[in-house]
């Protein structure tokens, strides 16, 4: 039977997944860097991306989602593997982005489907990411 601190902790977590999700899907950059810890390694290398500081990684997702008309990331399935103040978290993502048609042809789509591979610690600010990496499922092209 898992005790309140294991229910609370869980909860938490799972809503930092939920958060990460709308801080990248409304560009909400200081939420974003809120999230990790100060000296966390993000690695977005499943699909192209960089490998790098909470810094390096806010550029990257500045410079290219503004290609996208939407982003949704559908996180769910958050496995958490508790040891006291820190936790390993697999988070499945569902991810659709559309793209602008061009010369009136109708918009694209690019769904990702993949899962986040986490580690995250207790703060004093609340549970936050300390290494995120990707394991990619899935890629459907530019419909």
């Amino acid at each position: 039977m898992l005790t309140l601190q294991e229910m609370s902790d869980r909860m938490e977590i799972a809503d930092l997944m939920v958060r990460y999700a709308h801080a990248v899907d409304t560009r909400d950059w200081p939420l974003f860097r809120e999230l990790f810890t100060p000296d966390a390694v993000v690695d977005y290398g499943a699909f192209g991306g960089p490998k790098g500081s909470v810094e390096e990684v806010v550029a990257f997702l500045d410079s290219v989602l503004p290609l996208f008309t939407a982003t949704q990331h559908l996180v769910a399935n958050c496995a958490i593997a508790l040891d006291g103040d820190r936790a390993a978290v697999r988070t499945m993502c569902h991810n659709p982005m559309a793209l602008p048609g061009a010369d009136g042809a109708e918009p694209g789509l690019l769904v990702c489907g993949l899962w986040y591979r986490d580690t995250v610690l207790r703060t004093p600010q609340g549970w936050r990411i300390s290494e995120r990496g990707e394991d990619k499922a899935y890629q459907i092209g530019l419909g």
